[in-house]
């Protein structure tokens, strides 16, 4: 992790410039170190950096969680009920957003007691509480992702993958865990695909013996569709399954 955030502090320091620090005032870039040797940042510095954190947060949110999962689902059911655009994307979003957060919060609760509260209590530095905040992430995508996916991005990154899953680096993880989330959404996707396939082909044949080849069977199945997925409580079962795709 440390290498990582040494990237952050080169990105943040080639964008200052000599011209910044001949004006008079605070400096924007103070770099000191305290009594236990460690480096300590300007105020400065921090905010620049807590805010490209914020705009990293999507691609985090995307990366790192359950997100990818569930708003891909969400979007195979719709297209399986055949509604084109009801639920609206935004709906979709929300329900991921909040689904994601249901989901994350007892990951997200130990981040915040173990690093958020010591770092704004000033009991440990900026690293210590990254790396400390990484480690349940780094669990909960261990847990989710296959062991093929870590095997193949290892020998794509040149990495010597051991079976020491704890040791392996973020640049390996992530992409590993995103493969792996796309496998499980699709494959959740295919098998709700299946009853509304069921209901199209059966209207389908329906009307092919009935002579009516020219009605479209998608204005026939859709009602029904709609109705069975609304008499078999479909919203509640599609979110307890996901939720329980999540080996905790």
């Amino acid at each position: 992790m440390s290498t990582i955030y040494k990237l952050f502090l080169t990105a943040f320091t080639s964008l200052i410039t000599s011209s910044a620090f001949s004006q008079t005032g605070v400096p924007l870039l103070n770099i000191t170190e305290n009594s236990a040797g460690g480096t300590d940042y300007s105020l400065t510095l921090q905010v620049v950096i807590l805010m490209t954190v914020l705009t990293l947060l999507p691609s985090l949110l995307i990366m790192m969680t359950s997100f990818v999962r569930i708003i891909i689902v969400m979007s195979l059911l719709r297209q399986a009920i055949g509604t084109a655009q009801t639920p609206p994307n935004i709906v979709l979003v929300g329900i991921s957003l909040f689904l994601t957060f249901f989901i994350m919060s007892p990951i997200l609760q130990t981040v915040y007691n173990d690093a958020a509260i010591p770092y704004i209590q000033e009991e440990i530095p900026a690293e210590q509480a990254i790396d400390i905040a990484l480690t349940p992430i780094r669990t909960f995508m261990i847990t989710q992702t296959r062991e093929d996916d870590l095997i193949i991005f290892s020998d794509i990154g040149g990495y010597d993958y051991d079976g020491v899953e704890e040791d392996i680096p973020l640049n390996i993880l992530i992409p590993s865990f995103m493969t792996s989330e796309l496998k499980t959404a699709f494959t959740i996707g295919f098998l709700i695909y299946i009853p509304f396939v069921i209901i199209d082909l059966i209207v389908a044949s329906l009307l092919m013996s009935m002579g009516m080849m020219m009605l479209s069977p998608m204005m026939i199945s859709m009602p029904f569709k709609l109705m069975l997925f609304v008499l078999a409580d479909g919203w509640i079962l599609i979110m307890q399954s996901l939720t329980a795709s999540f080996s905790l």
